[in-house]
């Protein structure tokens, strides 16, 4: 029999923890059972539809039979939409050879990794996030790992990264954090800056400079009194060293239209763009001609942002009350206050309780089952994001919660959390 055996990077590259635990919810909710599944990190279109004026303006695009190739930059409207739409709500510039649209963030934050990352260089990522550890499988990178503290709300600090910077290529940092909706303080991230700054002023011309990868797609996502910060911003130097990921995506509940942009140094954005055209993940052409009609629709994308923050707000807000209550009246169980995207970090510390059948809990992948099987809830461990394997911390999604089944949902949560003893 001939061999099966296919490349290296085919034959270790690590599958998706989220799907693996979302076949297993797949099955239970094919059986019949009701699954509280707040695992997905997008959004029920039957309850976070896109921005009307969105959907007509991609109507309008197909009608107007806008189907063929777009450049391999993207369109010259769009990039000028965008630019327009960062410099008034973050007051940054950006030029049209800086600005790169895709096909969503992924192939942006791909060829940003292929650009950048030789074979042995050093990237500094944080744990959790979402697939830091994959792209540098990819590229055969150096994987240096910080894994983040609860004190800090999960966010890597200054003081975490400074050891790591010699010699290292690149720096993935996203905030707001999947999978944690938390964000950088301007304090921390300014240190941070501070510190990429210096580092690359000690490197010679014919050095490779370090890059600081910042992944906003969430950014327009803040609730209560958080506020967003961007490198650029905080330190205009970090213009020559930041590739910005970014899109309509989370900010519009527009995971599957498929724009993204990366904001970032010309010369970088150039390669970005052959590396990207080979692949052929540029955003379709309609799909480009909407955006940049509506982005360009200040007052509608005002309306929306005021409605869609409100709901997200609010179903974070009732969940993380849920669990303090839960909290006081004496169970193993924490959250962290919401601050930004569409995430929750809880936490379920049930390592060593007894089930009804008499069984100990002895690890966190069986609290995660016991979750699932007993309180019908589907909540992503922070394992899945690259924390350690006994980390009782959880990532909760509310892009397809149903307010009327929060309540229900924490009851019956309650519930499963009385039977342990």
């Amino acid at each position: 029999m001939p061999s099966s055996k296919l490349s290296q990077l085919a034959e270790t590259l690590i599958g998706s923890e989220i799907v693996k635990l979302g076949a297993d919810i797949k099955a239970k909710m094919a059986q019949g059972d009701k699954i509280y599944n707040f695992t997905i990190g997008d959004f029920d279109s039957s309850i976070f539809p896109i921005p009307q004026e969105f959907e007509n303006e991609i109507i309008d695009a197909y009608k107007k039979r806008n189907t063929t190739y777009p450049p391999a930059d993207g369109i010259l409207e769009l990039r000028n939409a965008v630019a327009e739409f960062i410099q008034k709500r973050e007051d940054i510039s950006f030029a049209n050879d800086e600005i790169l649209i895709a096909a969503g963030g992924r192939p942006l934050i791909y060829a940003a990794y292929r650009a950048i990352v030789d074979k042995g260089d050093k990237v500094i990522y944080p744990v959790p996030s979402w697939n830091n550890n994959h792209y540098v499988h990819f590229t055969e990178g150096e994987h240096i790992l910080i894994e983040s503290k609860r004190e800090n709300n999960f966010m890597p600090t200054a003081l975490e990264i400074k050891p790591h910077l010699m010699g290292a290529s690149l720096l993935a940092l996203c905030s707001p954090l999947n999978p944690t909706g938390t964000t950088f303080s301007e304090e921390e991230l300014s240190a941070i800056c501070d510190l990429v700054i210096a580092e690359n002023e000690k490197r010679g011309d014919d050095e490779k400079k370090l890059y600081l990868l910042y992944d906003q797609i969430y950014w327009t996502l803040t609730y209560g009194k958080t506020q967003h910060y961007n490198p650029v911003s905080l330190r205009p130097k970090m213009k020559e060293y930041t590739i910005f990921i970014d899109g309509i995506s989370k900010s519009f509940a527009a995971t599957g239209v498929r724009v993204g942009w990366a904001l970032g140094p010309a010369n970088l954005i150039n390669k970005m763009k052959a590396i990207n055209s080979h692949l052929g993940a540029w955003a379709p052409m309609a799909e480009q001609k909407a955006t940049a009609n509506y982005l360009s629709q200040t007052q509608a994308v005002d309306n929306y942002f005021m409605y869609f923050k409100a709901e997200i707000a609010e179903r974070l807000q009732r969940i993380y009350e849920g669990f303090q209550q839960l909290k006081v009246a004496g169970f193993s169980v924490d959250a962290v206050a919401p601050q930004a995207a569409i995430y929750l970090t809880i936490q379920i510390d049930l390592t060593g309780k007894i089930k009804p059948d008499g069984k100990k809990l002895t690890d966190q992948k069986e609290v995660t089952d016991y979750l699932l099987n007993e309180a019908r809830l589907a909540i992503v461990p922070f394992t899945a994001f690259g924390a350690s394997a006994n980390s009782s911390w959880y990532r909760l999604s509310v892009g397809t919660c149903k307010k009327e089944d929060i309540d229900e949902m924490l009851a019956k949560l309650r519930e499963s959390l009385e039977k342990l003893t």
